[in-house]
């Protein structure tokens, strides 16, 4: 029988922006490990953004671009994913935020993810 086990990367993440093209990380608290005998599946992104600035969340799967998530000024957001992917075992999940250089700020990050056997 198939379990299903539900986990969470969130956080109040401080960022320093290095410039709309250069995501910086969000820490070591921003990213999940798909255990080796499981897979997961992406089900929802929620944030916001705490500067007068657009700035952008990145998902990445092993180092490469999945999702963009734009966060406007002050602004906040929710996406529940229709497109549930597998992301296969062992692959690792991070968030990093871009921000206009100089711009200091917090973002508030809760992403949902299913763990399934």
């Amino acid at each position: 029988m198939t379990q299903v086990k539900a986990r969470f990367i969130q956080g109040v993440f401080k960022f320093e922006g290095a410039g709309l093209t250069t995501p910086v990380k969000l820490g070591p608290s921003a990213t999940y490990k798909v255990p080796g005998d499981k897979r997961a599946q992406i089900i929802y992104v929620r944030a916001g953004n705490s500067v007068d600035e657009l700035v952008y969340l990145t998902l990445l799967r092993d180092g490469q671009v999945i999702r963009y998530f734009p966060l406007g000024a002050k602004q906040s957001l929710h996406v529940p994913l229709a497109v549930n992917e597998d992301v296969f075992p062992e692959s690792l999940l991070e968030i990093t935020v871009a921000a206009p250089k100089g711009t200091a700020g917090v973002v508030v990050v809760d992403l949902g993810l299913l763990e399934v056997d």
